[in-house]
């Protein structure tokens, strides 16, 4: 790894970066097999610690940082074809089908009709049995107006950097919203963590 995407990587941590216990994540990293090929996915920025994590195994990670360019995910609903928008943001579905999606806390940015488009366009790119991870607010009223950025440190803990302190409400989002936001997946578990954040595991 060269050194300017190495300081790419981690320019935005700081000495207030949280470490998170995330126990359906370490079930998902705990599933890959040593001797199969899969393909993650993930929808966050790229973090040296996801490729070292995933590095482990015989991996494809393809990086597609839609939290980068939020104003359009959160326009797409109001496109004349939301899941278009989505489809223009993610890789081409004619490529391997993804084993693990990665979308960190990008749910919470979404609301219903934007999710259930993304999702939809999501669904194309796995297959069955493929498993999406997501980290929803659930206890907070509010959380931050950017998506927080989730450094892997090891296979179940996570470093959370904050991108911004400004705040916004936080949507909240139940199981049974998820569930009508999510089609053609089915919740396989949820946990609260210490943080007051849901961990969501889906499965195609």
């Amino acid at each position: 790894m060269s050194q300017g995407l190495s300081r790419q990587l981690d320019s935005d941590r700081h000495a207030d970066d949280a470490l998170l216990n995330v126990p359906l994540f370490h079930s998902l990293v705990e599933r890959l097999d040593d001797d199969e090929r899969h393909v993650i996915l993930d929808l966050g920025p790229p973090q040296s610690g996801t490729v070292a994590l995933f590095s482990r195994f015989r991996c494809r990670l393809d990086i597609a940082d839609l939290a980068a360019d939020l104003p359009a995910m959160q326009a797409a609903s109001e496109a004349p074809s939301s899941r278009a928008v989505f489809a223009a943001m993610l890789p081409p579905d004619q490529q391997e089908p993804a084993d693990v999606i990665l979308c960190w806390d990008l749910l919470n940015y979404l609301d219903r009709p934007e999710m259930t488009a993304l999702m939809a366009e999501l669904a194309k790119r796995g297959k069955p049995g493929t498993l999406v991870h997501a980290l929803v607010v659930y206890s907070a009223r509010t959380m931050p107006v950017q998506p927080n950025r989730y450094a892997p440190v090891d296979d179940h803990s996570l470093q959370l950097i904050a991108k911004s302190q400004e705040t916004q409400p936080a949507p909240r989002y139940s199981p049974e919203d998820l569930g009508l936001c999510t089609p053609g997946f089915k919740l396989e578990r949820a946990m609260l963590l210490r943080n007051g954040m849901q961990e969501f595991l889906f499965r195609l």
